[in-house]
């Protein structure tokens, strides 16, 4: 049987601007993500985790913390565009034009704005993408702009690879 590569992810040659990549997988949040990512990073604003409280507000329910929003749709970008990355340089221009709630299932696509080499590092370019995450209906819930170091090819460290015999 012929062994196949999995997927290993884009690295700098691979980016071009105008590209718009579908990132494979949405996430239904649950009650328990919010109420857990909100009370970790000392949150203490009750819309998000106190149902009786958030009942009271227009929205009749807990939003979603944002943070964990922006930490979400991050994730799930990161394997077309970060999977190879050296660093995060930088979130610009986030936005939440509408409000995420438990129980929404949120997808997301990014598109490559900018690429050019890396003036310190020559091993490394810069690539900046433009990431939009939406909920189940298809209306946007954050978008931001990402900038990042990805290693070139061939020069990312080798992730360890155990054979079927060790």
């Amino acid at each position: 049987m012929a062994e196949k590569p999995g997927w290993q992810g884009r690295f700098y040659e691979d980016f071009e601007v105008g590209d718009v990549y579908r990132h494979p997988l949405g996430r239904t949040v649950l009650p328990v993500d919010n109420s857990w990512f909100t009370l970790l990073t000392q949150n203490t604003a009750p819309i998000h985790f106190d149902r009786h409280y958030a009942e009271q507000t227009e929205f009749g329910q807990p939003l979603v913390d944002s943070t964990f929003t922006v930490a979400l749709v991050t994730g799930q970008s990161v394997t077309d565009i970060s999977q190879n990355v050296f660093a995060n340089l930088g979130w610009d221009e986030i936005r939440l034009p509408a409000p995420v709630f438990e129980g929404d299932t949120i997808y997301s696509q990014s598109e490559v704005l900018s690429v050019r080499e890396s003036e310190s590092r020559p091993t490394m370019g810069i690539v900046q993408v433009k990431t939009t995450g939406y909920n189940q209906d298809g209306k946007v819930v954050i978008t931001f702009k990402r900038t990042l170091m990805v290693f070139k090819r061939g020069h990312a460290p080798q992730i360890a690879r155990l054979s079927p015999e060790s």
